[in-house]
């Protein structure tokens, strides 16, 4: 039986991989793009975006996640080669100065390949494989992990939250599989906030469990979100930081594995509570699988 707690060695390019279940990791979430919902033009020039980088991994990330295009409601498209001249430099800095994982947050093939090659370990597409399946290929080529996210954008979604992550998720990983990318490469992604209100969002959370099916570990990316601001009352995307540190606490004790977020300080601090409780929690069990109980006092 799959449980999110137990180790699970994510296969990653370039020789490396991160040990999944023991404790929650880090990715940190740099844009290098003029606008993206959160902190677009913040980094959007190379030696910004790195600078920033090398920010996150001090305050605790362990993987940086590179996008070069925003993936935000509305937002304009760009060419693969622009989305490329954005990235590229960044992720070959980054590759070249620091011990980063690094993860290119893109759908196309040809983009993911030209990343890998400049030093990436991980591609992060929100299309779920099925804008261009090929790069499913690009990833079982190069030893790459795989970050499968579902959005239920531009398709007709089943009522049921997640009746329709399995109706997608299971579309793309059977991509996944026929282009030879193995279990241990493959990471799962909800999509929080792509296409799905916020009660929607809430439910996918309370679900959250069900998920465990696939026998995948799981990547929450919660940051930031929309939802987030209905649930607060906080209306700037910025403003929302401390809603994000509690779902990463509650998805965490869930059984979610990586958590993409962009300000990593608040969130490394939520992780180390959940990971805390997490850890009295099997100390407990332990105890009570040996047959020893809690010590009791009568109230006064």
């Amino acid at each position: 039986m799959f449980s999110p707690f137990d180790p699970f060695r994510w296969s990653l390019a370039h020789g490396r991989h991160l040990e999944l279940g023991a404790r929650g990791i880090l990715m940190a979430i740099v844009n290098v793009t003029p606008d993206s919902f959160s902190d677009g033009g913040r980094f959007d020039s190379a030696d910004a975006a790195v600078a920033r980088a090398i920010l996150c991994l001090e305050e605790g990330a362990e993987i940086i996640d590179i996008g070069g295009e925003s993936t935000r409601p509305g937002a304009a498209s760009v060419s693969a080669a622009e989305e490329q001249d954005r990235i590229l430099p960044v992720i070959e800095a980054l590759a070249g100065t620091t011990d980063a994982i690094i993860s290119v947050d893109t759908y196309r093939a040809e983009t993911a390949r030209l990343a890998v090659a400049a030093g990436a370990h991980i591609v992060n597409d929100v299309h779920g494989l099925q804008r261009e399946p090929d790069i499913a290929e690009v990833a079982a080529q190069s030893g790459a992990g795989l970050c499968i996210m579902h959005t239920g954008r531009d398709r007709e979604k089943r009522p049921d939250v997640v009746e329709d992550q399995y109706l997608f998720l299971g579309r793309s990983l059977e991509i996944a599989r026929a282009a030879g990318v193995p279990r241990e490469a493959m990471v799962l992604d909800p999509g929080f906030g792509f296409a799905k209100d916020a009660d929607e969002n809430l439910e996918l959370m309370a679900r959250f469990g069900e998920l465990y099916g696939f026998k995948l570990p799981i990547l929450a990316g919660t940051s930031r979100k929309r939802f987030l601001g209905a649930v607060t009352g906080r209306e700037a995307a910025e403003d929302r930081d401390a809603g994000t540190a509690a779902t990463t606490a509650l998805l965490r004790m869930a059984g979610a594995a990586v958590f993409r977020v962009h300000d990593v300080a608040i969130n490394r601090d939520a992780l180390a509570v959940a990971d805390a409780m997490l850890s009295a929690r099997r100390r407990v069990a332990a105890r009570e699988a040996q047959g020893e109980t809690p010590a009791r006092q009568d109230t006064p």
